[in-house]
């Protein structure tokens, strides 16, 4: 280990050429990305395999468990900005996490049709709604503020921070390869209660993981002012208390919406049913939008402004960019459980553990990339943050044209390929690893200080719209299958065909805005790289 020259990092210590606070946050978010991902490798297979929802209904929850638990950290990023600092939000977010997860153990007894009615074990479901609840609430204080962590390692224009951040996702990807290959395996194969467990027992690491390694974060996670944070506002209660108490009120409120899961979107015809999951988080988009609006007309520069500006597009292009890349845990799910051959090497994997196919193809990504951009950087070749966007939209498009061409080209069963499947797997997250880690890295970069973790809440706020969105999209492939039938495979495929292509169109033309947009967004970051 060496010490870092900056003046302003000297006390800090380097380890492979960053900073060590760096592998806390890597190995905290792994932990956290593997009880999350373990978990929702398996939830749409639990709720229609188990409960017995229908394709729709399960779709919906989805959506509306993906809307709220990136919706939230909005909240928890304002607050960690103006009271709590990110450490304290991110360990309270990883304590409510690991409640949740280890909630998700208890399923109850399974669903059973009794003259075409599906009966269930009503109380089960409530606990598995609470759980859900508190994973939300959790995921809202942790997700904005282990990356904006990251960010503040680094001094400002510090060349390491792209690869920094790839590195961080890296993590990201490592615990969601693991999680479905280990939690979707035992959920599937020995009871969903064991795969879910797994998942508990990972959060409740990776919360060990940033309790000990604290120290190394050097006090850039800390209040801004810890004197307000501590100030008594409601007798023996600190402001502190008061967000604490704040939040596990709003378990309640979470509680009621996750059961509330009809979602609005005009793709689906008919669709008229009033969603108060989509309502609240039209009302926290309007208040962030309204907030940042009066902030940057009140308090920025015209630098500043513009500078926001472009992390605003940043935002709306990671939104289109998840809407496609979301239904890998929707349609792509179900396509590979009842249209697809997974018999590879040997064995038959599940449609579960398939869902750590794009993490796989990040981690097998990243030692490229991280080489590529500084490599790039030096000979002056390195495209814009815009680019990379544009880039990844494009590569998001093409991976949903490769399921088309397997979808219209299936063997001799009928059944679709599985190296197409692992094609599409890897050319999304090519656009994956362009695009996510360095939009991460211009709303830490390009944020005015005050309110980066509340523009890195905005991030997630996007990406709760991208999940309402893939599963409105992948509802409509939804299927009935008759009590005791079986899929037409024919038909599922020409379902499949219309919404990959109709996601194919929508990524490519999203990236084709991006390019135009990328020379105006270059002028606008005043040379932030």
């Amino acid at each position: 280990m060496t010490a870092v020259a900056n003046p302003a990092y000297a006390n800090e210590k380097t380890f492979m050429g960053h900073p060590v606070g760096l592998y806390v946050c890597f190995f905290t978010e792994m932990w956290e990305r593997f009880s999350f991902y373990g978990m929702k490798g398996l939830l749409l297979l639990y709720l229609i395999k188990y409960h017995l929802f229908s394709d729709a209904h399960g779709y919906n929850l989805l959506g509306a468990y993906g809307g709220l638990v990136y919706a939230v950290p909005v909240i928890g990023g304002l607050l960690a900005d103006r009271y709590l600092g990110m450490r304290k939000a991110v360990v309270f977010g990883a304590i409510l996490l690991c409640l949740g997860h280890l909630g998700m153990a208890f399923e109850g007894h399974a669903a059973t049709m009794v003259d075409g009615v599906a009966q269930r074990d009503e109380f089960a479901l409530q606990v598995f709604y609470f759980s859900l609840s508190l994973i939300i609430m959790g995921v809202g204080f942790l997700k904005p503020n282990i990356s904006t962590i990251v960010g503040r390692l680094y001094p400002e224009n510090d060349p390491r921070r792209e690869s920094g951040f790839t590195l961080f996702y890296a993590g990201i990807n490592l615990g969601a390869t693991i999680a479905p290959l280990l939690c979707a395996w035992l959920g599937e194969t020995y009871g969903w209660k064991y795969g879910f467990g797994a998942a508990g027992i990972g959060m409740l690491a990776g919360l060990v993981v940033f309790l000990l390694g604290q120290k190394h974060l050097h006090g850039h996670a800390e209040p801004r002012d810890p004197e307000l944070l501590r100030e008594k506002v409601f007798g023996p209660f600190s402001r502190e208390h008061l967000i604490y108490l704040g939040a596990l009120a709003g378990l309640a409120v979470i509680w009621g919406l996750i059961q509330s899961h009809s979602l609005v979107v005009s793709l689906i015809p008919g669709s008229l049913e009033l969603s108060p999951v989509l309502m609240s988080m039209h009302l926290v988009a309007v208040v962030l939008v309204a907030g940042v609006a009066w902030f940057m007309i009140k308090h920025c520069t015209p630098v500043e402004r513009q500078q926001m500006v472009c992390v605003i597009l940043f935002i709306l292009g990671g939104l289109m960019f998840y809407t496609v890349y979301e239904q890998t845990y929707g349609s792509w799910v179900l396509f590979s459980d009842r249209v697809m051959n997974r018999h590879a090497f040997g064995v038959d994997w599940t449609a579960g553990q398939l869902t750590s196919l794009g993490a796989i193809g990040i981690i097998t990504l990243t030692p490229l990339f991280t080489w590529l951009w500084p490599a790039l950087d030096r000979r002056g070749l390195n495209p814009s943050k815009p680019a990379k966007t544009a880039f990844g939209l494009l590569a998001a498009g093409l991976a949903f044209l490769v399921l088309v061409w397997s979808s219209r080209h299936p063997e001799a069963n009928g059944l679709t390929g599985f190296w197409w499947f692992v094609l599409a797997y890897f050319v999304l997250a090519l656009g994956e690893i362009m695009l996510s880690p360095i939009g991460l890295d211009a709303v830490t970069q390009l944020s005015v200080p005050r309110v980066v973790s509340l523009m890195m809440g905005g991030w997630w706020l996007g990406t709760a719209y991208s999940e309402v969105m893939a599963a409105t999209i992948g509802k409509l492939s939804s299927i009935e299958i008759p009590n005791g039938g079986s899929v037409n495979v024919a038909d599922a495929l020409a379902k499949y065909d219309d919404v990959f292509l109709f996601s194919a169109q929508l990524a490519i033309g999203c990236g084709v805005l991006f390019l135009l947009l990328t020379p105006l967004m270059k002028r606008w970051m005043h040379g932030v790289k």
